[in-house]
């Protein structure tokens, strides 16, 4: 059962915390305030009192209970803490000032475009391992860093996560709750700031700390209530999750809202807003309750202890290198299952991940190759793809996620802060298109594509054969940002050599002449559909070429332009995706500033539905006879 927790003497390791220590604590706590103020009033906005409201917490975080280096922030054995309520930058930026780390008066540079104080986290800062700030997405990247730690660095790191009371309505906090009590993350601390006040009105459960307890105890935690403001308590609560085997433990703070601000606190509407006209009576008022007049005390007492293992990761290659015979029918996701089991071979740091589509996307074969090595993050997509970032975290694992193509949309915004997180993260989606058949349109990933070639960071691969997908996913677990992989359900003939060299941003032409008068660019099943179209218009009398993208971001805009003028200028883009956003927009985009290209796009225009694969791509205007007609249309024009 959780309990409530109030001061008094608290080990902490040999020491116990004296009045002396307390008095240190909580001057602290109050210098983190004025610095908040400070800060947001130079640059005119931010959230004082979001930060106000977790300043105990932040000074016994850091000046009491975690182990770093400030000399080294991203030292793999230290702890780590995740600011998952991100509007509380400037309270994480002044306890890092406080700690040494930089002058205090580079806190006046807060949200300028000079500065990498950014409105919220992001690792342009090395005391910042992930962007923060878009709500609800940091304890999972949190699950995912204690994860590495519990069970593959295996080292005594502990993780941290701040979450806001506020953002606990998002669902992914659950889905993380729920995978860190699965788990049995006795290593990591979430530590609620219960302030009671929302961005426009008071949180749904207030300060009703029975309900969070009972809550977060059904979710396998050990659940602590504390008074947020009081240190003693504080370091009690965390000397505790120290000692706690076999959960995480989760840290219920009661908080005000500006607290320890003369006619500010616990007040509503004034989230987000500096102080304004009241920021020097707010700061008098704070001041006079600091013991301790001068420089902070104290520093991080707790020494590290450097049990995290070396890792390398750099140029992870196959084990072996692919293995098929040309015309041999293999799906793409089952390649991809076997290239994720020679990927691990090597490297044993390359982890699996999925939501329970593992039989369907075929990692289920580096579950059974390898067990320790593969996570069921099961039907929660949002946490699955934050899991996969903090397991990337500070470069302990290559992490490939996986799941249907389609799903991968609840994790959008995950993704997006993904790519300002600067993470390295696997994404494989399978399942793609109308040629899945009979399932129907909610399974057909059919907007996968344009959503991953909007992220800045992303390669976007779209592999046509077993070979191709092998070598993808080679060139992902050696290439920076984001990857997507997207992967097929039908299986599809082997179209290249099993020594065929592939590249970034390098296309392969698959079947050409001298003659050629249109050049057709298909993927997967629908370069099937061209190569088929291509041999029925041949043998008409018409020859065209066929190309295969391989990656569609970066696309080969050198290699296109060429074969498009050795075959006239003419384009034919056929794609199992809408064209919003797919592989014809990314040519068009290719050529827009080519005189004498022209493009026609066949895609599918409409939502579909179910049925077999065949029919499908003819109803929806990509099969071999519309392809063949397209190239008919466009050599006149």
């Amino acid at each position: 059962m959780g309990c409530t927790l109030s001061g008094g003497f608290v080990g902490s390791g040999s020491k116990m915390i004296d009045q002396d220590r307390k008095t240190k604590l909580e001057d602290i706590a109050n210098r983190l305030r004025i610095l908040s103020i400070k800060s947001t009033e130079a640059s005119k906005s931010g959230h004082p009192t979001s930060c106000a409201s977790m300043a105990e917490i932040m000074s016994v975080l850091f000046f009491h209970t975690m182990r770093y280096k400030v000399s080294e922030p991203r030292d793999p054995s230290s702890d780590r803490f995740i600011l998952s309520k991100g509007h509380g930058a400037p309270i994480l930026y002044a306890a890092w000032a406080e700690a040494g780390l930089f002058p205090a008066e580079d806190l006046m540079n807060l949200r300028k475009i000079d500065s990498d104080l950014e409105g919220h986290p992001t690792p342009r800062l090395n005391f910042v391992d992930v962007a923060t700030g878009s709500l609800g997405q940091g304890l999972s990247v949190a699950c995912g860093m204690a994860y590495v730690g519990k069970n593959y660095d295996k080292a005594s790191y502990r993780t941290y996560c701040m979450v806001g009371d506020g953002e606990s309505a998002e669902g992914s906090i659950w889905e993380a709750l729920s995978f860190a009590g699965i788990k049995r993350l006795d290593n990591l601390v979430v530590i609620f700031d219960i302030n009671r006040l929302g961005q426009s009105e008071p949180t749904a459960f207030q300060h009703d700390m029975d309900t969070y307890r009972k809550r977060l105890e059904t979710f396998g935690f050990n659940a602590l209530v504390v008074d947020g403001h009081d240190v003693e308590a504080l370091c009690k609560a965390f000397h505790e999750a120290a000692q706690t085997k076999g959960k995480p433990t989760a840290i219920l703070a009661k908080t005000y809202k500006g607290r320890g601000f003369p006619g500010i606190e616990d007040e509503d509407n004034w989230h987000g807003k500096p102080l304004g006209g009241k920021a020097e009576d707010v700061i008098s008022a704070i001041e006079a309750r600091v013991k301790n007049a001068g420089p902070n005390q104290l520093v991080p007492e707790k020494p590290l202890k450097p049990d995290a293992p070396a890792v390398d990761i750099s140029n992870v290659e196959l084990s072996s290198p692919p293995n098929y015979e040309k015309g041999q029918k293999v799906a793409t996701r089952q390649a991809y299952g076997t290239a994720l089991t020679k990927l691990s071979e090597n490297n044993p740091r390359v982890i699996g991940l999925d939501g329970d589509t593992k039989n369907s996307t075929f990692s289920i074969a580096l579950m059974k190759k390898f067990p320790e090595r593969y996570i069921e993050c099961f039907i929660a997509e949002q946490n699955l793809v934050g899991v996969g970032i903090g397991l990337a975290c500070r470069d302990r694992t290559i992490a490939f996620c996986s799941t249907f193509a389609a799903f991968f949309t609840r994790a959008f915004d995950q993704l997006r802060m993904g790519a300002i997180s600067q993470t390295n993260l696997n994404c494989v989606g399978s399942h793609v298109g109308v040629s899945i058949g009979e399932d129907g349109p909610s399974q057909m990933a059919l907007e996968d594509l344009a959503m991953f070639r909007s992220l800045p960071t992303a390669t976007v691969f779209y592999p046509s054969d077993a070979v191709s997908t092998e070598r993808a996913c080679e060139l992902a677990a050696q290439t920076k940002g984001i990857c997507f992989i997207r992967t097929s359900r039908p299986a599809t003939e082997v179209v290249y050599d099993n020594d065929h060299k592939f590249e970034l941003g390098k296309a392969n032409v698959i079947r050409q002449s001298n003659s050629d008068k249109v050049l057709v660019i298909g993927a997967c099943i629908t370069l099937r559909e061209a190569l088929k179209a291509a041999k029925e218009l041949g043998e008409g009398g018409m020859n065209v070429r066929v190309m295969d993208l391989f990656t569609i971001k970066p696309i080969d805009k050198e290699g296109i332009i060429k074969n498009a003028k050795e075959c006239g200028g003419r384009i034919v883009v056929v794609e199992d995706h809408y064209p919003e956003g797919g592989m014809g927009e990314a040519v068009m985009s290719a050529v827009a500033l080519e005189r004498g290209i022209v493009v026609k796009m066949l895609a599918v225009q409409k939502v579909p539905r179910s049925g077999k694969c065949d029919d499908l791509l003819e109803m929806f205007g990509i099969s071999t006879s519309h392809i063949v007609k397209a190239c008919k249309e466009i050599s006149e024009v």
